[in-house]
């Protein structure tokens, strides 16, 4: 194991303590793993420090293998079960057959149905009964998430959100990743930099912004799922 340099360790003590100080003011805090690069990192913290956090994942039904291999590797490593929420079967079933089952490459309208349908809606689940939800987005990451906070008021879930990497560079996730040699996206090395469903992600070439394999087809200002939208954060009235 690599020892981190100064500045990195500061910003993983840092991570730590809102990790804790959400427990400790929530209770029911829940960690939402996407199984990225910066969710392993969290996903370590937690396993390692801040154990009493609950971890899940969404499982949209078009993932990638490696992403569902790497489920299963974390599982293992950290000696946890991580809860896997699924798309409601019947609304599935009917944006498929009114739209296709490739619709969403259509319009932004049809793509983001799907992922109201595959994500959002199995999120609401996910979070319901919940105080404190956790995320690995970061500021660095997309022009929709240049302002985010480490502790914001989410709006549109009614609960209040932590992004403990929000201050983090894609190099000091990488070098975290590798100082502690945790397990990560296979795809990752096949210049997969941002991944989620399959049909949605493809690899960047060298240059491209980091997130230009997500809906490439796409103005970069409307590239979100519905998972973090810019409208939910806002404080509470």
């Amino acid at each position: 194991m690599t020892q981190l340099d100064s500045s990195l360790q500061a910003k993983m003590d840092h991570a730590i303590g809102l990790l804790q100080q959400a427990l400790d003011t929530y209770a029911e805090v829940t960690f939402a793993n996407s199984l990225g690069a910066e969710d392993v990192v969290i996903t370590d913290l937690i396993g390692r420090f801040v154990r009493g956090i609950e971890i899940f994942s969404l499982d949209t039904g078009r993932l990638p293998e490696e992403t569902l291999q790497l489920l299963a590797k974390m599982e293992q490593r950290y000696d946890t079960k991580v809860k896997v929420y699924y798309p409601d079967a019947a609304q599935l079933e009917a944006y498929v057959h009114a739209n296709g089952i490739n619709g969403f490459y259509q319009s932004v309208e049809l793509r983001k149905g799907c992922c109201h349908v595959r994500k959002v809606e199995p999120l609401k689940r996910a979070l319901a009964g919940k105080r404190a939800w956790v995320t690995g987005i970061r500021r660095e990451q997309a022009v929709t998430r240049g302002t985010i906070e480490f502790s914001e008021w989410d709006a549109g879930n009614g609960l209040q959100k932590i992004n403990p990497l929000a201050d983090w560079s894609e190099k000091e996730v990488w070098a975290y990743i590798k100082a502690h040699q945790i397990p990560y996206n296979a795809l990752h090395d096949q210049h997969y930099p941002s991944i989620g469903c399959a049909p949605c992600t493809r690899s960047i070439a060298m240059g491209e912004d980091v997130r230009a394999g997500r809906w490439w087809w796409e103005n970069p200002e409307l590239k979100e799922c519905g998972l973090h939208p810019a409208s939910s954060l806002k404080k509470p009235s």
